[in-house]
């Protein structure tokens, strides 16, 4: 008996509590959400399964015991290494003709960083730190790896439930978007159609990457280890001799670096460090950002056309986040509705990939400012 006590308190039924029962059903309700619903599953099933790492009570070699297994994959994490992967895997499946024919449209991936700088106001509001609601502002972009990266730098304690938190809001673009486009414009505004832009030289989109880093880089400069990343990935696929590089950056690498990184920040969302009074706010905050950067984008849109002859659908202000390519899938989805010939997706790409390049000065402004 004596030894069938002590087997039992070696398990996880000895070890267990509410919190932890807790957070295993938000990790199947993540897997359920990407499974079953298709929501993002590449991000939330790893995630999903993460946190169920992270919880099992009783165990060791999660992410914060040391020179565990997981430690060591966690360490890409909270160093910063593994989101400067995934820009670079963004940069070579990333096509830019579109922003570059019709550069006006970087104006909307701008308006919606709004939502970043309304949140870390509101963050302070809320009684966290300067370098607290510099990383939680970010989560207005929809953007999970700059989210990750800047938290890891700015609030290391927070960065679980901030890249929950961001993961969470780009999984749920489909749900949180259209309510607010269709409150925020009218049936004759959704149904403009706009006309197809000229066609890009290769030249063009050669130039582009490197002009780009040049400027973003010299206004941000933390920025670099993303938008370095981003804009060489994007040189190996327009420059036609490095095909083979850019085929490894958006597949393999993409792929494995998605895996670790989901497993990582799901297993760190461990009861005792998540569950908290400062993880409610950081999804409530979070939330309203993303509404507000949705709204600002397409309000910004609105006021474009005031000066434009040839009217842009307010609709694709939407896609001004950063979460590529589902907004810009939303957007073109919801013009559908209204009407079916109209087009939406390549003219909403633009603001889109804008708002990975926005929200990634973005970060690399507050980290130069509150680091």
């Amino acid at each position: 008996m004596n030894e069938l006590i002590a087997f039992f308190k070696t398990t996880a039924f000895a070890h267990g509590s509410y919190t932890n029962i807790i957070m295993l059903v938000v990790g199947i309700f993540f897997i359920t959400l990407g499974i079953v619903k298709k929501y993002e599953p590449l991000l939330l099933v790893p995630i999903g399964f993460g946190i169920l790492i992270g919880n099992m009570p009783g165990t060791f070699g999660g992410v914060y015991d040391a020179n565990s297994v997981m430690s060591y994959i966690y360490f890409g994490v909270k160093e910063g290494i593994f989101p400067p992967l995934i820009f670079l895997g963004i940069g070579a499946m990333t096509d830019f003709s579109t922003l570059i024919a019709n550069p006006k449209l970087v104006l909307l991936g701008a308006a919606a960083q709004f939502g970043i700088f309304a949140t870390f106001f509101g963050a302070i509001l809320l009684g966290f730190s300067l370098t607290q609601a510099g990383a939680i502002g970010i989560i207005g972009g929809a953007d999970g790896p700059t989210s990750i990266f800047l938290s890891s730098h700015l609030a290391p304690k927070l960065l679980g439930p901030i890249a929950i938190a961001a993961y969470s809001y780009m999984a749920l673009v489909p749900i949180i978007q259209p309510p607010i486009m269709r409150l925020l414009t009218t049936k004759k505004e959704r149904v403009i159609q706009m006309k197809s832009t000229r066609v890009v030289s290769k030249k063009e989109r050669i130039i582009f990457p490197i002009v780009s880093f040049l400027i973003t880089i010299a206004i941000a400069p933390r920025s670099l280890p993303l938008l370095g990343m981003l804009f060489l990935g994007n040189l190996l696929k327009e420059s036609g001799v490095t095909e083979r590089l850019a085929g490894v950056a958006r597949n393999a690498i993409v792929d494995i670096v998605t895996i670790l990184l989901g497993v990582a920040v799901g297993a760190s969302t461990q009861a005792n460090v998540f569950l908290t009074s400062q993880s409610l706010k950081i999804f409530a905050l979070g939330a309203l950002s993303f509404c507000i950067a949705t709204a600002t984008g397409v309000l910004f849109a609105k006021l474009m056309n005031l000066f434009l002859k040839r009217k842009i659908n307010p609709l694709i202000g939407a896609a001004g986040v950063s979460a590529v390519p589902d907004s810009a899938r939303v957007v073109h989805q919801e013009g559908k509705k209204y009407n079916k010939n109209n087009h939406l997706l390549m003219h909403a790409m633009a603001p889109n990939v804008a708002g990975v390049i926005g929200s990634a000065v973005a970060a690399g402004v507050l980290w130069g400012i509150l680091g």
